[in-house]
């Protein structure tokens, strides 16, 4: 069952909110012409690649937030952005932290 959102989750993240998630966040970057976050995260192999998204996606589910992404054998790369709120919001922020410690 999904978590209910709060109200910082309802809402698009201020351009000042922006700047210090992306600063808190090192390794993802804004995509150009779009209110969204990327990462390309690169694993030893196809399992440990699968293994990450299997485990994000049960993340993804419980915060009920489900990211685009794609798998090239040992290559994952995400892309983030909130549609209901047609930006960046702090479910982003959420998922992306959760992501980069499940790689770490």
């Amino acid at each position: 069952m999904a978590n209910k959102l709060t109200e910082d989750e309802r809402r698009a993240l201020t351009e000042d909110e922006r700047r210090a998630a992306l600063a808190d966040l090192s390794q993802w970057s804004a995509v150009h012409g779009r209110d969204a976050i990327h990462r390309k995260f690169v694993f030893g192999n196809f399992v440990e690649a699968f293994g990450f998204m299997t485990k994000a996606a049960i993340h993804a589910e419980k915060l009920n937030h489900h990211p685009e992404w794609s798998n090239v054998y040992k290559t994952v790369e995400v892309t983030l952005t909130t549609h209901d709120v047609d930006g960046l919001s702090d479910l982003d922020v959420k998922l992306a932290k959760v992501m980069d410690g499940l790689a770490s």
